[in-house]
C-alpha cells in the first residue's frame, strides 16, 4: 500500500498521464485511497466497476456484474463450473461521474455522455 502514493504521483507528472485500474482484489480493496489520491494529484483514472464511479472514481468501464453472479448462483445451487458453458461478456458499461470530472477540470465532451450507461451528477 505505501508503493500506492508514489506510484500515482509519478503518473501525474507525467503529460497526458492517467491511470487504468484492473478488475482485481487490489483495486477493489484499495480504492478509496486510490480515489483520495487521484483526485489529489488531479490525476484521471479508469475503473473496472460501475459503483467505483458512483463511490468517487471518475469513470467505470466494466463487464456487467449481475450476470456474472448468476453463474456464481448455480454453483452454490450444486451446479459444477466444470459443467457450466464458458461465455464471453455481452455488456459492458460506461458509467461517468461528472462531479469528479468537474474536480479534475475536466469537461466531457457530449457524445460520450451520450453513449454513458450511466451519468453521476
Amino acid at each position: 500500500m505505501a508503493d500506492i502514493e508514489p506510484a500515482m504521483a509519478a503518473l501525474a507528472r507525467e503529460p497526458g498521464g492517467g491511470l487504468v485500474l484492473p478488475p482485481d482484489n487490489f483495486s477493489y480493496v484499495h480504492r478509496s485511497i486510490i480515489f483520495a489520491l487521484a483526485a489529489r494529484h488531479r490525476l484521471p483514472a479508469e475503473y473496472p466497476f460501475r459503483f467505483m464511479a458512483r463511490e468517487g472514481g471518475l469513470v467505470s468501464y466494466g463487464v456487467d456484474l449481475p450476470r456474472a453472479a448468476e453463474y456464481v448462483d448455480r454453483i452454490l445451487g450444486g451446479a459444477k463450473a466444470a459443467d457450466l458453458p464458458v461465455q464471453a461478456p455481452t455488456k459492458f458499461e460506461l458509467v461517468i461521474n461528472l462531479k469528479v470530472a468537474k474536480a479534475l477540470g475536466l469537461s466531457v465532451p457530449p457524445t460520450l455522455l451520450a453513449r454513458a450507461d450511466e451519468v453521476n451528477e
